[in-house]
């Protein structure tokens, strides 16, 4: 829930979530739309699939114990490096390299001060060597509140890296078709819409609703026959 996505709006969510969902084995049993409903409003969709396909993943094959080591947990679907880590240090405890944006700003502004362009790996070293190997779990915590604290007190520090993005507008994008089209399908009655209809609601540029439309067809979150657009599961 945490991939690109303020605590703020997560803490409500996760709450709902843990209440509906206690344990990996509920997660393992329920069915997508309702965990897809439980999700609107953080975004990222496929996110909600792919837990709910890790948490058949662990069922079956892990016996419902989660895997620690991080090539076990690369095999998990829509768990990448940063996620892999992540669990390591949050979840388990384990001393490994953490790298995110609150992160990076620390490091870039302790190590680079003043410098430009600088990569992530000329901090790695920096952020091996720091790790506080009895509780990683409690340092990166406070590496990232601090982080946090100061992108709100000075020039953010990631901007002078090398994978700094600048955030497009979200209004009006294609994520926000892609969220919009999704949230409407969830809500009715039957999960599908007439198209002209939904894309009214949905409130985009053609070529962004269409964009988003093939997207969301392509994942197979959705299908489109006959001039109807119906929700799918996987």
């Amino acid at each position: 829930m945490l991939q690109q996505t303020q605590v703020e709006r997560v803490i409500p969510k996760y709450k709902a979530f843990l209440k509906k969902y206690p344990t990996l084995q509920k997660v393992a049993l329920a069915d997508e739309i309702e965990v897809l409903r439980l999700w609107q409003g953080l975004g990222y969709n496929r996110r909600a699939r792919n837990l709910l396909r890790t948490a058949i993943v662990i069922k079956n094959e892990y016996k419902g114990t989660f895997p620690q080591e991080y090539g076990e947990l690369l095999r998990l679907p829509g768990i990448g490096p940063y996620t892999a880590s992540a669990l390591q240090v949050f979840a388990f405890n384990k001393p490994v390299v953490l790298i995110e944006t609150n992160i990076r700003a620390v490091f870039l502004d302790c190590f680079f001060e003043g410098k430009k362009k600088v990569a992530d790996a000329q901090l790695l070293p920096h952020i091996e060597r720091t790790i506080d190997r009895l509780n990683p779990r409690k340092w990166y915590s406070a590496l990232m509140d601090y982080g946090a604290m100061l992108k709100r007190t000075k020039s953010n520090p990631s901007r002078r890296s090398t994978h700094h993005v600048k955030q497009k507008p979200f209004v009006g994008s294609v994520r926000f078709a892609r969220g919009r089209i999704l949230k409407e399908l969830l809500k009715s009655t039957h999960n599908q819409y007439q198209i002209n209809d939904l894309k009214q609601i949905v409130n985009v540029s053609n070529q962004h609703f269409t964009q988003a439309l093939k997207g969301l067809t392509k994942e197979h979150f959705i299908k489109v026959k006959n001039k109807t657009v119906s929700l799918m599961k996987s």
